[in-house]
């Protein structure tokens, strides 16, 4: 039974309690069961998630600016609320987190919610670098067994990333050879922002700097509506890691999801000239995935900002696609977005005769409703489709990228131990410089 059937098979089953952190009996059968929640990050991304939230108990909030932190509170009146999110995680009720922060705080909220034992859900990406996602997919499997997690890639719960996954392990393709990902927003910014008057007083501004290093107060950073704000600053690297947390932790999870990938063995990436303030526009990734029990060695690829991968057939426009994936396979090609997708055989044995669809009764169960997954999760077996395991290693695996980017190598790596093995200029690109005062383990 392959990681996605047992999930989906645990998670219709459903049996068992289990005790909550505040000391809540959970299951399906028990009464009154509803989580205490924590929101942290009221507004945008947060206001996203008001619907399932309203079904549970959110009994705090958090935001740095107190405009959105009221706005969250007239949704959710009964809560307490905070500006800082390490005192938020302190009170002693809740159950569990769901983080709606700016990238670069991610990783330090998921790490210290479970070092409490809350259960936690936090928007893509789950950390912006290597370290951090290696730090937090190890908390996370170290405490599996008491806490669900789930990482804000609700693209997908879309029923095409089961059809996709059943058919490449199906061998609708034949034996799978290559996957290739792609988005083509272009985003473009010379630099950090110019420092530009002060802070409004609703805005703390040094706790939404927070670990990262002190750049000048602009309100440029704060420029986009609530569907968008993260476009105003998730390019510069000391809040962000760009478009490869942004859609493209969407967008490689088509690919993710039905190749079963562990860690690389190497990453080389090309792209625009190096800018140290800013992530790059147009890049393409290149990574050797290991073999598993039921594929060979493969290469996985990200392209970004136009570079795009080359079109099986002439006829075949992958540039209509903004965001998509292809996968190449001994006996054709399948190449998808997040809604669809299409078969390509080819060659003499490119008949199909070889594939045979699965029976309706054994199509992968949909997701559903992708919070209330998370949330069912916290109350019953634990069991995600995009835990901090599963997604971890997809961001390691970008992460690394970027830092190949960086240093203009192919990288060899060893994913047991996080490290590069023949570039130590590499191997300090891994992670990142904090403020004085922050910490990741808290």
């Amino acid at each position: 039974m392959n990681r996605r059937q047992f999930i989906k098979s645990t998670a219709a089953a459903g049996t068992g309690f289990l005790i909550l952190p505040s000391g809540t009996r959970a299951g399906k059968n028990a009464p009154g069961n509803k989580l205490n929640i924590a929101l942290i990050g009221t507004w945008g991304r947060g206001e996203a998630h008001f619907g399932p939230l309203s079904h549970e108990n959110v009994v705090a909030l958090c935001d740095v600016n107190e405009e959105h932190l009221a706005f969250g509170a007239k949704k959710f009146p009964g809560a307490k609320t905070y500006v800082d999110w390490r005192k938020c995680l302190d009170q002693k009720d809740i159950d569990a987190v769901l983080c709606c922060t700016t990238d670069h705080t991610h990783a330090f909220i998921e790490n210290w919610a479970m070092n409490r034992g809350l259960h936690v859900y936090c928007e893509k990406p789950l950390a912006i670098t290597v370290e951090e996602a290696r730090v937090v997919r190890a908390n996370y499997l170290k405490n599996k067994n008491k806490i669900a997690t789930q990482t804000g890639t609700q693209r997908h719960s879309i029923p095409n990333f089961n059809r996709v996954s059943e058919q490449i392990r199906d061998g609708v393709i034949g034996e799978l050879i290559a996957t290739y990902a792609w988005g083509n927003r272009q985003i473009r910014r010379p630099g950090y922002l110019p420092g530009q008057g002060e802070p409004p007083k609703h805005l703390n501004y040094d706790l939404w700097i927070g670990p990262s290093p002190m750049h000048p107060y602009n309100p440029g950073y704060f420029a986009g509506g609530p569907g968008a704000n993260c476009l105003s600053w998730n390019m510069y690297w000391d809040f962000g890691v760009g478009q490869i947390g942004d859609m493209g932790a969407h967008t490689m999870d088509i690919a993710w999801d039905a190749i079963d990938a562990g860690l690389p063995l190497t990453a080389e990436s090309k792209g625009e000239k190096f800018n140290p303030d800013v992530t790059p526009v147009e890049l393409e990734m290149h990574f050797k995935m290991p073999k598993n029990d039921w594929r060979p060695e493969i290469t996985v690829s990200w392209y970004q900002g136009g570079a795009m991968p080359n079109s099986p057939k002439n006829y075949i426009d992958l540039n209509k696609i903004g965001h998509g994936a292809m996968f190449k396979g001994t006996n054709g090609f399948l190449i998808s977005d997040f809604d669809s997708h299409i078969i390509l055989p080819y060659g003499k044995e490119a008949d199909l005769t070889y594939y045979k669809p699965r029976p309706k009764e054994k199509l992968l169960p949909p997701v559903g409703v992708f919070q209330d997954e998370w949330i069912n999760a916290c109350k019953g077996d634990l069991k995600t489709s995009c835990d901090f395991d599963y997604a971890g290693k997809m961001l390691e695996m970008m992460n690394l990228g970027l830092v190949a980017y960086r240093v203009g190598k192919k990288l060899e790596y060893d994913g047991n131990t996080g490290r590069v093995t023949n570039c130590e200029e590499a191997n300090a690109l891994l992670s990142r410089k904090y403020r004085d005062g922050w910490t990741l383990n808290g």
